[in-house]
C-alpha cells in the first residue's frame, strides 16, 4: 500500500531522532528546515550529528534508547541498524500513538522521508513510497533545476495579494489568473 503524502506543521511539537550516525544527521537536516524542537538519543554521535547539534543548540541524551523516552514526541525517527530496536520502538510509537519512521525498514514506518525541495512557502515532495529512493532523489535534481529562481518572490507577492483581498470567488479568480500566468511563463 502507498503512503498517504501530506504535510505535517510541526511547531510546538517535539521530534526524536534515535541514533546519531551518518543517516541520523541527514534526516536531522531535513527536518531542521521545519523545526528545532528535536532530540537525539545516542550512545554516539558523528561528527556532522555533533555538528548540527552544537549549530542550533539541539537536545542531546549521550545513551542508548530506553523504553519510555518517546513519552511527549510527536514524531521519532529510528536511525540505527538494528532491526529489532526498530521493531522494539515502532512497537512502542504504536501504542502511544507517535508517529515513527524506521530507517530503510518501510514496515517499520507510519511515514517516510520524501525527497524534497524547499524554496520558502514552495515545498515539492517527491516520493516512490520506499520502492527506489534513488528515482525520487534524481527526479528531484531535474524538477528543482527547472523551477526559477524567482518563485519565492512570486510565492510572497500572491500571499500579500491573497491577505490583502476579502475571501471570495473574486479574490480566487484573481489569484488563479496570477498563479496561472506565473507557471504559464515558466514552463511556455
Amino acid at each position: 500500500m502507498s503512503f498517504f503524502p501530506a504535510l505535517l506543521k510541526l511547531d510546538n511539537k517535539r521530534v526524536l531522532i534515535v541514533g546519531g550516525g551518518e543517516i541520523a544527521s541527514f534526516k536531522l537536516e531535513k527536518l531542521l528546515d521545519f523545526t528545532k524542537n528535536i532530540t537525539i538519543v545516542a550512545p554516539q554521535i558523528s561528527s556532522k550529528t555533533k555538528e548540527l547539534i552544537d549549530r542550533y543548540n539541539l537536545k542531546y541524551i549521550n545513551r542508548e534508547y530506553k523504553k519510555g523516552d518517546i513519552d511527549n514526541y510527536f514524531i521519532v525517527v529510528v536511525a540505527v541498524d538494528s532491526l529489532e530496536i526498530q521493531k522494539e520502538i515502532y512497537n512502542e510509537a504504536t501504542q502511544k500513538g507517535v508517529l515513527c519512521n524506521s530507517v530503510d525498514s518501510v514496515e517499520y514506518c507510519d511515514f517516510i522521508f520524501p525527497s524534497i525541495i524547499k524554496r520558502d512557502d514552495l515545498i515539492i515532495a517527491i516520493s516512490t513510497s520506499g520502492s527506489s529512493p534513488s528515482v525520487a532523489k534524481y527526479l528531484k535534481q531535474k524538477i528543482d533545476k527547472l523551477l526559477p529562481t524567482s518563485i519565492s518572490q512570486k510565492l510572497q507577492e500572491l500571499k500579500e495579494l491573497r491577505s490583502s483581498n476579502p475571501k471570495g470567488k473574486e479574490r480566487q479568480k484573481l489569484l488563479d489568473i496570477k498563479a496561472k500566468e506565473f507557471i504559464d511563463k515558466i514552463f511556455n
